[in-house]
Parts: structure tokens; C-alpha cells; sequence
């Protein structure tokens, strides 16, 4: 068996996170969500793998290099073109159409083959799932959740008989116009005859054409309704939730990092806390280089990146502050995310920095504890 990882899309909806990272590289306790998938892969003996890159395909492509820290073979497929400038310039296929072009390179799809997207976290029994696949005689098979129904305009949505084979598929329809609420979790499971399919040298996409070709066609296309560990990081709102129940241990194998200085708190190396008139109430994760000031309040959950400073008289309530942030003296941060100069609340709301009236958080490796003015910044006519 082979896989594909789904990693070329700019995740517009949890920006401002995409504003600097691939969705891909978003971390969930310090550790980029593909790396799960990956670890996951190889836990099951999938070793080959391809992941189609093209938004920061850098960023992605020099973390995992070709896999020999996890004991996998990782192969990449960047999409986009340089252009007269010598620029290179991102530009997506559409799931399927970057499979294609993978396989019209080189024939990797020459085995049976899952294909899962690169922002969730998994703990899918595949063996399961592929013996389920084979035992039908799928062609192609849909890994299922049902949800909420107020929540199925966010997902493909999943119509099939009894026997699980598929009548209709929904690209996110409305939740009015949604025939059930058995949706997609963009886990799929491929024959090679499935790449024949796909037409080359256009946008195409899995959920929104291949799928409803696939019912159309009448080719034997099969749901699995499973029950598994799904965390989808499908906007900001989703991180933040995600965020609160790892810290909170409600996701099986997924431990906070660190030393456990008390119980509910934990550190990486290098951290200095002051104690006195400090409070901090787990569970709470400071990373590695970071500094926690005297009188300042820290309420769990929270994740503290490494390198950030919490200065006196701050109070951080259920947040996830990114490395190198620096919280300023007296300011109050209440289940917020913040990234480099952005803030998002529960809500998904965002905030530049300069939004606010008052320094809330700089960048901890200033030196000064406060933002310089605009006259500051200018130098001297001199």
C-alpha cells in the first residue's frame, strides 16, 4: 500500500496561521500536524509516500526532507510554474489533478493506494479500512464520520445504500440542500484504475468532480462509516478547540512534551520561572527558553511557545501564544491565539496588532519590554 498527503492548498480559513506556515506545518503540542499523519503511516508499514506541495512548499518540504527520521520514503510534487522573473509561483491542480500529474510522471499510484489530507490528525485502524476495501471490491472508498447536522455545509457529504456503496456525493452543500450527515473525512482509499480517470492538464478536484463522476460512471464506490479519532483543523475556531482538549488529554497518544515540574505543568529546557506571587494552574505547557515573570498568571489549558516572555502583573487564560511572544506587563489574554502580529479569539475573530490602543504582546526577541513608537523608529536627521 501507498499513500498520498494532500499538502497544496493556502488553508485561507485559518489564516493568520497560513499567513507564514502551510496548513500542514501548523503545530499541535510544538509538532506539525503531517508529522502525526506521517508517524501514523508508518506505524501500519505504509512507507512510500508522496505529498503534493505548492503555498510555502519550502517550509514543508525542508521539515521533512525524504523521510528518513520517520523510516519513510517521502517524494513531493510542487505545483506551479516560474515565471518570466524567476519567480516561482504557486499553482494547485486541485487534489486530483495533482495526483494525476504524479502519475503521469512517474507512475507512483501502481498499488493500491490512501490518500489523506494534511491538516487532521488520525488514529484510523488501516488495515481495517483497507480489508473492508478489498473485501467489497472497491474501486474507490470514502473513510466516513457522521456530524452535527448544522455542521455539514463544511464537509463532502456521503449518500450510499445499505451495503455502503455510494448514490450521491455533496461538495459542501448547505445544510437545507445536505441528503445526510455522513460527510467525508478526506481519507480515501484508490485503485490505480481510479488515476485512468482523472483527465490530465486541468484543474480537478476529488470532492467537487472526481466523486460525482465516480457515482455517474457507476464504478464500485464504497463508504466506510468508522469510528476513529478525527481532529479536522478546519479554521481557527477549530485549532483553538483542538488546542484545549490535547491539552486536556481527551486525545488517546497524544502527550504534552516537556519535564512535569507540578502536576498539570510542564516545561521544556532552559525555562526560568519566577514563583514568587506567581500562579499557574495546569494544564500548562512552557516551551523551551522561556521566561515567566514574578506576579504574572498563567490558567490552563495554555500552550506557551518556546522563547516567549510573560512579564508582571500578565494574566494568559486558555491561549496558545506562538514562540517568541512576548506578553507585556499588566495585559490580559483570555482564550486567544496569538501569532506573531496577529491575535484570533474563541469566536475566530482576528486583530492586527496595531488594533489595539494599548501594547498587548511584541515580539520576545526584542530586547525592550515595549513597542517602539513611530518616532522612535526613525532615524536621527543626523
Amino acid at each position: 500500500m501507498k499513500a498520498m498527503i494532500l499538502a497544496a492548498g493556502k488553508g485561507t480559513r485559518v489564516r493568520p496561521l497560513t499567513y507564514d506556515l502551510p496548513k500542514p506545518m501548523i503545530p499541535i503540542l510544538g509538532k506539525p500536524v503531517m508529522a502525526y499523519i506521517i508517524e501514523h503511516l508508518e506505524k501500519y508499514g505504509v512507507k512510500e509516500i508522496m505529498v503534493n506541495v505548492s503555498y510555502l512548499h519550502e517550509k514543508i518540504e525542508e521539515y521533512f526532507g525524504e523521510g528518513h527520521q520517520y523510516d519513510v520514503q517521502i517524494g513531493y510534487s510542487f505545483e506551479g510554474y516560474t515565471n518570466d522573473d524567476g519567480e516561482v509561483v504557486p499553482q494547485p491542480l486541485g487534489s486530483a489533478g495533482g495526483m494525476k500529474k504524479i502519475q503521469e510522471f512517474g507512475g507512483f499510484f501502481d498499488d493500491t493506494t490512501i490518500v489523506l489530507c494534511g491538516d487532521a490528525v488520525i488514529n484510523l485502524d488501516i488495515k481495517s479500512a483497507l480489508f473492508e476495501h478489498r473485501r467489497k471490491g472497491a474501486k474507490a472508498s470514502i473513510i466516513c464520520r457522521e456530524v452535527p447536522r448544522d455542521k455539514v455545509s463544511s464537509y463532502g457529504v456521503v449518500v450510499s445504500d445499505k451495503d455502503g456503496r455510494i448514490t450521491a456525493f455533496q461538495e459542501k452543500p448547505s445544510v437545507e440542500e445536505a441528503l445526510s450527515n455522513f460527510v467525508s473525512t478526506g481519507i480515501y482509499i484508490f485503485e490505480p484504475e481510479i488515476l485512468d480517470m482523472i483527465p490530465s492538464g486541468k484543474m480537478f478536484d476529488i470532492g467537487s468532480d472526481l466523486f460525482p463522476m465516480l457515482v455517474e460512471k457507476g464504478v464500485p464506490f464504497y463508504a466506510q462509516n468508522r469510528s476513529f479519532s478525527w481532529i479536522d483543523i478546519g479554521s481557527v475556531k477549530d485549532y483553538w478547540e483542538v488546542s484545549q482538549s490535547v491539552m486536556m488529554g481527551e486525545v488517546a497518544h497524544m502527550d504534552v512534551p516537556g519535564i512535569q515540574l507540578a502536576d498539570g505543568i510542564w516545561s521544556g529546557l532552559n525555562t526560568s520561572i519566577d514563583w514568587e506571587g506567581t500562579t499557574i494552574e495546569g494544564p500548562v505547557y512552557i516551551g523551551s527558553g522561556c521566561k515567566i515573570e514574578a506576579g504574572s498568571t498563567i490558567i490552563g489549558p495554555t500552550w506557551i511557545g518556546h522563547g516567549s516572555h510573560i512579564c508582571a502583573g500578565a494574566t494568559v487564560v486558555r491561549s496558545v501564544l506562538f514562540e517568541y511572544t512576548r506578553v507585556l506587563h499588566n495585559v490580559s489574554l483570555e482564550e486567544m491565539i496569538v501569532f506573531k502580529d496577529y491575535s484570533v479569539n474563541r469566536a475566530g475573530e482576528m486583530k492586527h496588532v496595531s488594533e489595539y490602543t494599548e501594547n498587548e504582546w511584541s515580539n520576545a526577541r526584542d530586547r525592550r519590554a515595549r513597542r517602539r513608537t513611530a518616532a522612535e523608529a526613525q532615524p536621527d536627521a543626523a
